[in-house]
């Protein structure tokens, strides 16, 4: 089929129009990776019987080898005969060995045993391998720039309005903290997935047919050979426990919504009657299809795009913990789409490293921004020197005076020195006071060291947190999209 012919934008625009982030992510979130990942649950499921003595090390060698040639067309067209999506697999399997292996594939095993623990197998080396690893190089190129313009003044917003003095670089550590706050979280729970091997109703009825004393060891095994954490010490219904997939997806969408308040954030400054921010490269592109001098900062519009539609799906998860009794199919069709808010969310993290890859602080204009409101934003050190000088009603003297400045045009600093009750504490003025209400740009508090503090904080998290995954990367083979891989100890919808 061609690109074009696809429905979804996340095909046609975004996952298939993009080679290399395609190439990256189908390995775990195509449906070709479910299905591998299937496989590669019911192959270690037959590695463990061997070991167990229930079937031979033969039988779980042809297995893997029946297993590598499996494609997904081919458990969808067995899927259509006989209307069961793992029972499918299970078949593709049972064909290409003897007949006398054939009672080992899927043994003790119910439909979500299966699914359950592959789904959280390959989101979790998704999270591993790709959405982390990329989030880690947003989170150090914001350090990267907080750093460099962590002495930059610019003048600080609130409800819109002109404040006080901060720095760019400040103004970039607060994303640093909130997103190196979400990838914390996003580690954290991505290693608590969870699998199961606990049968049909999830009392170990089929397990404890062959290990009545304490049938969960299997499954505590079966796990521990996946990577995964089993559901113990809590129970599983015939379905894994949700929470562990929600919390994770809960953390990715909070990370979004980050994503997405930094992009409104620069676009704003990009903003032509604000300016504080350039676009490097955007005379180099085309604004509008009938006017000629339009640049748009459309990648920051983009991030914001992409949450819109992504962030509400976080609805849908949480409507997905529920499933009545042991387990219904309510959930069937609208889990599916998972992978897909998985996507959108690392081609955001993409895009947003690309549009702060273009853009540059315009100085100039920082500085001017600074100095139209300099003799407003003064009022509030002013009031601050005072009330510590001990003038009793320095907010409500201050705040008369600046309302009156406004008025008349007469600088706030002007007005407050020509006050005979405030002479004397102007002539108790430190030399470091005198030089903030001077030059109120210099205000500019702890930003810069704050900024270092925070830089300096993450950095060495992300530095040990890239190593901490490339190690691991480096102990699990990555999947393969032909099919499983070949190390698997490391590593229409079923109606039951």
């Amino acid at each position: 089929m061609d690109l074009f012919d696809t429905i979804s934008p996340i095909d046609y625009r975004y996952y298939g129009d993009t080679p290399e982030f395609r190439s990256r992510v189908q390995p775990y979130l195509s449906e070709s990776a479910n299905i591998a990942y299937l496989l590669r649950v019911e192959v270690a499921l037959v590695r463990m019987l061997a070991k167990w003595g229930i079937c031979s090390d033969r039988v779980a060698d042809q297995v893997e080898e029946a297993s590598h040639d499996i494609k997904a067309d081919e458990v969808y067209q067995e899927e259509r005969r006989v209307h069961h999506n793992i029972r499918a697999i299970v078949n593709c399997i049972r064909r290409r060995i003897p007949a006398e292996s054939r009672p080992f594939v899927h043994l003790f095993a119910t439909s979500a045993d299966i699914m359950d623990s592959g789904a959280a197998l390959r989101y979790k080396e998704f999270v591993r391998d790709v959405l982390l690893p990329d989030l880690l190089e947003l989170e150090c190129q914001l350090i990267s720039l907080a750093r460099e313009y962590g002495g930059q003044p610019q003048i600080g917003r609130t409800h819109g309005q002109h404040a006080v003095p901060t720095t760019f670089g400040y103004s970039l550590s607060l994303y640093v903290s909130r997103i190196g706050s979400r990838i914390e979280a996003i580690d954290r729970l991505h290693r608590n997935l969870r699998g199961k091997f606990s049968g049909a109703v999830g009392a170990f009825n089929a397990l404890s047919l062959f290990c009545p004393g304490n049938p969960a060891a299997l499954e505590l095994e079966l796990m521990e050979t996946l990577g995964l954490k089993p559901v113990e010490p809590s129970v599983s219904s015939q379905i894994v426990e949700p929470e562990p997939v929600t919390d994770l997806v809960y953390a990715v969408v909070s990370c979004f919504s980050v994503l997405a308040n930094l992009a409104d954030d620069m676009r704003n400054l990009i903003r032509n009657e604000i300016a504080e921010v350039v676009d490097k490269y955007g005379d180099e592109e085309v604004g509008s299809s009938t006017m000629p001098h339009k640049m748009n900062p459309k990648n920051f519009e983009n991030v914001k795009s992409l949450w819109k539609e992504f962030m509400p799906r976080m609805n849908t998860v949480f409507m997905d913990q529920i499933s009545e009794h042991q387990r219904d199919l309510t959930n069937s069709a609208s889990a599916r789409f998972l992978p897909e808010l998985f996507t959108g969310f690392c081609y955001a993290t993409l895009r947003m490293h690309d549009a702060l890859a273009k853009v540059q602080p315009n100085r100039r204009r920082m500085l001017q921004n600074l100095e139209s409101s300099k003799h407003h934003v003064v009022a509030e050190p002013l009031y601050i020197i005072l009330a510590l000088l001990g003038y009793p009603d320095a907010y409500d003297t201050v705040m008369q005076l600046s309302r009156e400045s406004r008025r008349s045009g007469i600088t706030l600093l002007e007005l407050a020195r020509r006050q005979p009750e405030l002479t004397a504490y102007f002539e108790r003025l430190s030399p470091e006071h005198k030089a903030i209400l001077d030059n109120p740009a210099s205000y500019t508090g702890a930003a810069p060291a704050r900024t270092t503090a925070v830089c300096d904080y993450w950095e060495p998290f992300c530095d040990r947190l890239k190593s901490q995954l490339q190690a691991e990367r480096d102990a699990v083979p990555v999947p393969s999209r032909a099919g499983v891989t070949r190390t698997v100890t490391n590593g229409s919808s079923p109606g039951e």
